[in-house]
């Protein structure tokens, strides 16, 4: 078939036409990472927090623009009230931690043998750090954690989750303007991989074309997640083990999305190869008004648990649900994104963070019909200073989904 754009070409033709998207971005600059410094030593010192520890990751990149993985070795850096940065790496590790600083400071090395829960409190002491409240990143593994209890220090640790989320739930402009790159370059794969299916196509076929899409349109790692599914196995969220191939009249669920300067894209398109059935287009267009109800909830001043409220308030008026029964919406209605692909704050139940301008999030009130399909049209929102805007236009139907 060739309708909307769904099917009636190959991958061969659809790569064959994609040409990079120009655009502007570039990765963050080491000013903006001290500018994070600075607003998080701001949080200490208002609060009478002696230091806090980021551990290798998403955290300590977020901060200090290392691009480091946890493992079970100690890797982080202790942020002190003035502003100085302190890494505790293992010394073998020493050459290559300098060559990934972004944020220069000083680097506290242990060998092998050595205790490096013993160096995370030399370093306090021999900087002055008067006993008192340290909070570490929710991240750390519990081994590191329960090593720094077991130093018996008079010390309180406890969580940096508050003042961390914070930060990082407020995007500049240029994490904005990243984050919507990535997102118009993920849109045009998701165009492009409609156009390739086919009756008999394997979930795994459209994913290696995704994936090869995103690299041509300048995202050299390609696709950072992809989820392909048709006909009933749309119905569980994030898959099945063994997934169908193409059915004609099957419900066809894309979600995937890149990453490049380390902020990630995430969209999911929902349409049907062939003729949609009456139960498939009334399920589709309640997920388009629920979405677009949760967009609408989504103003200045809101909590994020006023936006599920609204998704969920749309869903009972059409006797899907209540709560997480299904058919229904059985998970949150959004997430965070930014260089997680799901971060705070949480679009669900309970969060009483309020939207403010440069939080980010998804919207997609999933819904699923046991044994049947399910519907999930996900895009994103930024808040400015005028309220919410998407970074991606929505689905327009289940029978042309993007409104060629």
């Amino acid at each position: 078939m060739n309708k909307y754009g769904i099917g009636g070409s190959t991958s061969e033709k659809e790569l064959a036409k994609i040409q990079p998207l120009e655009s502007s971005v570039k990765p963050i600059q080491k000013v903006e990472y001290k500018q994070r410094i600075h607003k998080i030593c701001n949080l200490m010192k208002a609060n009478n927090v002696q230091a806090i520890y980021v551990n290798a990751g998403a955290n300590l990149l977020y901060f200090t623009g290392t691009h480091w993985g946890a493992s079970e070795r100690m890797v982080g850096a202790l942020l002190l009230p003035n502003e100085e940065v302190h890494y505790i790496a293992p010394n073998f590790e020493k050459g290559t931690i300098q060559d990934f600083l972004e944020v220069e400071g000083t680097i506290h090395c242990w060998e092998e043998h050595e205790n490096p829960h013993t160096l995370f409190f030399d370093v306090l002491k021999k900087n002055k750090i008067n006993p008192g409240e340290i909070q570490v990143d929710e991240t750390t593994p519990f081994s590191i954690i329960n090593g720094l209890l077991k130093e018996k220090e008079a010390f309180k640790i406890t969580t940096a989750t508050a003042f961390i989320s914070e930060c990082r739930m407020i995007k500049s402009a240029a994490e904005i303007a990243i984050i919507q790159h990535v997102m118009n370059i993920t849109l045009e794969v998701q165009k492009a991989a409609a156009k390739i299916l086919r009756v008999g196509i394997s979930t795994k076929e459209v994913e290696n074309f995704i994936h090869e899409a995103h690299k041509k349109y300048g995202v050299s790692s390609g696709s950072y997640f992809c989820i392909v599914l048709f006909g009933v196995d749309s119905s569980f969220p994030h898959g099945v083990k063994n997934s169908k191939n193409l059915e004609i009249n099957d419900v066809v669920l894309v979600d995937t999305g890149c990453q490049l300067y380390d902020y990630i894209s995430d969209i999911t398109r929902t349409y049907v190869f062939g003729e949609a059935n009456e139960l498939q287009k009334k399920i589709w267009n309640i997920e388009k008004e629920t979405q677009q109800a949760a967009f609408e909830a989504s103003i200045l001043g809101n909590s994020c648990s006023s936006v599920d409220d609204a998704s969920r308030k749309i869903l009972e008026k059409h006797h899907l649900g209540p709560d997480y029964k299904l058919p229904g919406l059985p998970h949150r209605t959004g997430h965070g994104i930014g260089l997680q692909i799901h971060e705070y704050p949480y679009i669900v139940k309970g969060d009483k963070t309020t939207l403010v301008e440069g939080i980010t999030f998804s919207n997609e009130p999933m819904i699923c019909v046991p044994n049947e399909f399910g519907i999930r049209l996900e895009d994103h929102i930024y808040m400015t200073e005028n309220g919410a805007e998407w970074f991606t236009k929505p689905a327009h139907s289940i029978e042309n989904p993007f409104g060629v």
